[in-house]
């Protein structure tokens, strides 16, 4: 019998259209399972209903769980039991979603025979003695509880006396924040000029949204031009039972204290697109929750990992994740606190900055991509069997290519996924640009392609110097800066001697105008290509020149090969197989090159060469089917024990690691390659030492580093190439996400 690959898995919880917190939620989670593990999980949602809402889903789905009908339980009890593919209920609870039901529940729960997993969104502290039988049995009829805070697990343990090893803590997961262009946002939602306030969710006395509003007058004062967004409907709840009771409160209170221009009400339940576009455009953003009890609050967390500042009520939430740099608690019904720490940010727009970018990166580890593998994680420690999951392929994007490349070149840097204009470019990351760009424009023929090719192209020429050598930095007029001077720029020369060489080997797809420019730059360049004695300098021209057709350039190529051939043989010792006494970056190269030297000469050193060094290496970075490369926190020397502190990664030797592998692989079909380069790529998808991602598939850049514990979220031109030079080569390794899938 063969084996099913995919687990089944059924999501209970409510479901949009419903008007719930959970309800988008459950949604938010399925689609980033599904888009980062397609082919390991089949997802079966079956929504909670009762009487009053009986609803229609943008999903077929056979079983419901009506709430109102005794045999629903029943009947759902016997499809799950039955089922010889689901392998896993995962519920959403609240207890408002049961009420009136607890006890049936609790008792339909401890009948399921598959494995049960249950997050819980609300943690009440103190239980009574009824509240408390509840939870152990939903406990005790579980093989995990899901709980989104450290303090939630702690009430848990504590107040409930649930052993600890079933409580895991996986944060509210949060959107990454879209490159957006702001000032288009304000024009279109009609705030240009104005400082803007904001809150959202679904409107009840609970949020308390009149401290905001008795708070406004002492604001106003300060910032005429402020504007208090309050955005989302009326609970539906609240709404069957009171209509909009709560918003004419709401609304006179606007009328009393005479702040009608300063205050706009948008009465939707907004699509996740409009929400973010909102929050982007705020600049302080208001929790006023009374509740001292609410364990959680998606709306703090998505405002959060939106870079708001928040001024904020004292929930255990907020209490947990929100610090001095990140925004302003203050006490419950507080409308004069409010008013001063608002208007303390307002006041200084360095710390408004500077609160965003902490925001972003402090939160960028509860996004939805990294969510989903925390889940993964949680799956596979129940239902997994020691498989291996494969991670699902990002379709190609070239948006963060297309955001830092000017009419000059592609910017070097950038401040998260804005281009940092004043770093200005470098031949470096032009010269990556243009091979990734090639080889995009070889797999897609994408016609956009032929334009950043020749921008690349022509920033090569312009760092062409008259003595056939390269200068690599130039700022943001296009002028070379005085850093050319004070640094080596060998690698930079070799890298563009390789870009010019991948464009060369592909002449037949490309204008003739291009091939005739890269050629004579060759040309020109190749009075010093003997000059270069850096490894990696070396590699870089070995690899281009191994792409001309023009067996011209072949000698040069045999005897750099030679030179890095005396230099493995000089250094190599038992237990060291390498070209220097350190192992730093961009390693995989080196190798690489040698067995480019090898298909073009045939001399089979060169192959033994490459394959022994690129073994050793390997060795070094490989390990428990992950990779950990060389890091710049500490590089690797000959006689001394690995350095094995985390952080430093850069994506550059991941996708250089790729790139060699790929080599490898199609020269002997060693499936030992193939299985690596896969592995390794999935770095960039979280199978790295902190399980988070460092692709930004909301951006389509890459973060600029792992770190020890986070990722560096600036999404710079180096990192972002290295990504697309690796996700090019990955089409034909590992099938590709399937967009139209959700679910």
């Amino acid at each position: 019998m063969t084996p099913r690959t995919k687990r089944e898995i059924v999501f209970l919880s409510t479901f949009p259209p419903r008007a719930c917190g959970i309800a988008a939620y459950t949604t938010d989670l399925m689609t980033a399972i599904s888009d980062q593990f397609l082919q390991a999980y089949s997802h079966v949602p079956i929504p909670i209903e009762n009487d009053d809402e009986r609803l229609s889903y943008d999903f077929m789905s056979d079983h419901v769980l009506n709430i109102s009908d005794d045999d629903s339980f029943g009947i759902l009890l016997a499809y799950l039991n039955r089922s010889d593919k689901i392998d896993l209920v995962f519920i959403q609870h609240e207890f408002g979603l049961f009420r009136g039901q607890s006890e049936r529940f609790q008792e339909w729960l401890s009948q399921i025979e598959k494995h049960v997993i249950v997050t819980f969104h609300t943690v009440l502290p103190c239980p009574d003695k009824k509240l408390f039988k509840e939870v152990n049995a939903i406990a005790e009829a579980c093989a995990k509880l899901v709980v989104m805070t450290y303090h939630s697990a702690d009430i848990l343990t504590s107040d409930y006396q649930i052993n600890p090893d079933k409580v895991i803590v996986i944060q509210h997961g949060t959107h990454l924040t879209p490159a957006t262009d702001k000032n288009e946002i304000r024009e279109r939602f009609d705030l240009k000029g104005r400082k803007v306030l904001s809150t959202f969710g679904l409107l009840g006395p609970g949020k308390s949204i009149e401290t905001t509003l008795e708070a406004l007058p002492k604001i106003i004062e300060k910032a005429p031009e402020v504007i208090f967004l309050i955005l989302g409907v009326t609970h539906p709840t609240l709404f069957q039972s009171e209509g909009e009771r709560y918003r004419l409160v709401l609304e006179e209170l606007v009328d009393t204290y005479g702040i009608a221009e300063n205050v706009r009400f948008v009465n939707h339940f907004l699509s996740t697109e409009d929400l973010l576009s909102y929050l982007l455009v705020t600049d302080v953003y208001l929790f006023t929750s009374k509740d001292p009890l609410q364990a959680v609050s998606g709306t703090f967390a998505y405002a959060l990992s939106s870079g708001c500042p928040i001024v904020s009520t004292p929930i255990p939430h907020v209490c947990e994740v929100l610090k001095e740099d990140m925004g302003i608690i203050i006490d419950f019904n507080a409308p004069l606190q409010l008013a001063s720490a608002v208007n303390q940010i307002l006041d200084d727009t360095v710390r408004l900055d500077r609160i965003r970018h902490i925001n972003i990166q402090k939160t960028v580890a509860t996004s939805w991509p990294n969510v989903a593998i925390a889940h993964m994680e949680l799956f596979e420690d129940l239902i997994g069997g020691g498989r291996k999951v494969i991670y699902s392929l990002p379709p190609v994007n070239l948006d963060h290519v297309l955001r830092m490349t000017t009419d000059i070149g592609m910017v070097q840097f950038a401040d998260i996924s804005s281009p940092d204009l004043e770093s200005g470019y470098a031949l470096d990351d032009n010269a990556r640009a243009l091979i990734a760009i090639l080889h995009h424009y070889k797999s897609y023929q994408a016609d956009e392609d032929l334009a950043l090719i020749q921008t690349y192209l022509y920033f090569i020429a312009r760092c062409l110097q008259e003595d056939g050598t390269f200068l690599n930095y130039v700022d943001k007029q296009g002028r070379f800066t005085e850093q050319n001077e004070q640094e080596n720029l060998e690698d930079a020369n070799g890298r563009a001697i390789w870009a010019l060489g991948e464009l060369l080997g592909m002449a037949q797809l490309l204008p003739e105008a291009f091939t005739k420019i890269a050629g004579d730059l060759m040309e020109r360049a190749s009075v010093n290509f003997l000059r270069y004695y850096s490894t990696r300098s070396m590699a870089f021209i070995m690899k281009g020149l191994s792409c001309v057709a023009d067996r011209s350039y072949h000698a040069q190529l045999d005897m750099l090969a030679a030179r890095l051939a005396a230099m493995f043989g000089h250094e190599s010792r038992d237990g060291w197989h390498w070209y220097e006494p350190y192992l730093t970056y961009g390693n995989s190269c080196i190798p690489e090159a040698m067995l480019c030297a090898y298909e073009i000469t045939g001399k089979p050193e060169y192959k033994i060469i490459a394959y022994k060094s690129f073994e050793f290496l390997l060795g070094q970075v490989m390990a428990d089917d992950e990779i950990h490369v060389v890091t710049n926190k500490g590089w690797a020397h000959r006689g001394k024990p690995r350095n094995n502190c985390r952080g430093g990664e850069q994506p550059i030797d991941v996708a250089y690691t790729i790139i060699a592998l790929d080599r490898f692989y199609r020269i002997d079909h060693d499936n030992r390659y193939r299985e690596m380069l896969v592995t390794s790529f999935e770095w960039f998808l979280g199978r790295n030492h902190i399980r988070q991602h460092v692709y930004n598939p909301v951006t389509g850049g890459c973060f600029d580093g792992l770190e020890e514990k986070v990722v560096n979220i600036n999404q710079g031109a180096e990192s972002t190439l290295s990504y697309l030079m690796a996700r090019l080569i990955m089409d034909g390794y590992i099938q590709k996400k399937k967009t139209s899938e959700t679910f």
